[in-house]
């Protein structure tokens, strides 16, 4: 294979990838109308679900935008030779390799984020604003992408950076000592994640003594599940929406409750979905999660490191100096066929997950309130009721709120 047969191939890889999720989300959006089944049909009343098809229709006219805007972007950007140029005005800073890697990576990722702005703005104030989710304002909303670009520079940069020093002093060995910096960060950020990284968008507090927090307490304890941290944060400072998650391990494993859930449901709801998080720890479901995870670096970082050597890499994006950074682009694209059929793999497992939990939930506390928590949640949320099954079996990491129902009531 020569360097423009390799080029036309990463080309095809994309447009087809388009063409995939252009063809799932149009089947999807054919079901849109379709009658709300019998078990669901106290989700929405009849104004409610106007509203719903209302907010997908809306979303999936951006999504098509948004999508085809970025296609024809990265198309633009391979046809006129922009890595090369890129890679060119790094080399102009520095000859050191890392150095020319941030530099890379730095354009790459600021001017995708400075083109790609604007449609999130859109999407947080208009859409999301006209629909009643959005209680962002424009200061949290840039002060969040601060805090985003300064994350990517220096955790992003750093690990980039040790990974580059690994492969230029231990060659095609550089796999094993990466996957294991990975893994090390990996384990790290879930064990103190919501201690060190939470704090820098939401604030968290302790749940108050009361009736709720009893609660949580005496069902942790029937169930044998040690639990001292349960923390509300404040979810509702940029959207309506609500969520409740488990992050750590051992001491540092806590429970967070978003403010909108505990406005949005009731107490015997709230341990119903509590109950289900705890599921996912008993049934080792967050211990599976990670171990995939680290597996399946180890594998991508194994095949990275059998073909980053290839100066074939570089010389398809049309750079003629091989380097990591263009190598790790053009591998990146190659990759993703790989990597979507792992990602359905985990999003089957996490379908399988998302039942035991909820069986969990029903054996040890209720069905009745974890049923009516999902179906506020989907209600306030604008779900889609009716998605098609091709769309929820390549995207869906939970069954829909139907097949959850029904094997709950069952």
């Amino acid at each position: 294979m020569n360097s423009s047969t390799l080029f036309y191939l990463l080309i095809s890889i994309l447009i087809i990838s388009f063409i995939i999720d252009k063809i799932l989300d149009s089947l999807n959006a054919k079901h849109f109308n379709d009658k709300i089944p019998a078990e669901l049909a106290d989700v929405y009343n009849e104004l409610e679900y106007k509203k719903s098809q209302e907010y997908k229709k809306t979303n999936e006219k951006f999504s098509n935008f948004t999508a085809t805007f970025s296609i024809i972007l990265t198309l633009v950007f391979f046809f006129a030779n922009g890595f090369k140029y890129v890679d060119n005005f790094a080399r102009s800073f520095t000859d050191n390799s890392i150095f020319v890697a941030l530099i890379f990576f730095g354009i790459i990722m600021l001017g995708s984020d400075i083109l790609t702005t604007p449609f999130s703005y859109y999407k947080t104030f208009v859409i999301e604003e006209k629909f009643g989710f959005n209680k962002s304002t424009i200061k949290i909303f840039w002060l969040d992408k601060l805090k985003g670009w300064l994350m990517s520079i220096f955790i992003g940069g750093a690990i980039l950076a040790i990974i580059i020093l690994f492969y230029e002093k231990t060659g095609e060995n550089f796999w094993i000592y990466a996957w294991f910096l990975v893994a090390i960060f990996s384990l790290f950020i879930n064990m103190f994640y919501a201690k060190l990284i939470v704090p820098l968008f939401n604030k968290q507090t302790p749940l108050e003594d009361g009736e709720l927090k009893f609660a949580i307490e005496k069902y942790a304890s029937s169930v044998g599940f040690k639990l001292n941290n349960i923390f509300v944060i404040d979810g509702s400072k940029r959207s309506t929406k609500a969520n409740a998650y488990f992050s750590g391990f051992g001491s540092q494993k806590r429970i967070t409750l978003f403010d909108t859930l505990i406005n949005n449901l009731n107490t015997n709801e709230i341990v119903a979905v509590l109950a289900h998080e705890v599921g996912h720890y008993k049934r080792k479901h967050i211990l599976f999660n990670l171990a995939s995870s680290l597996l399946l670096t180890g594998l991508t970082l194994f095949i990275l490191s059998l073909f980053i050597n290839s100066p074939l890499l570089s010389e398809a994006l049309g750079v003629s100096t091989p380097s990591f950074h263009i190598g790790l682009i053009a591998f990146g694209i190659l990759y993703s066929p790989i990597s979507e059929i792992t990602g359905l793999f985990m999003n089957y497992m996490s379908r399988k997950f998302e039942y035991q939990a909820d069986n969990f939930a029903k054996e040890t506390f209720a069905s009745k309130p974890l049923i009516s928590s999902l179906k506020k949640l989907s209600k306030n949320s604008l779900s889609n009721l009716t998605p098609h099954p091709a769309y929820v079996f390549m995207h869906y990491s939970h069954p829909t709120l139907l097949q959850r129902v029904k094997n709950l009531g069952s």
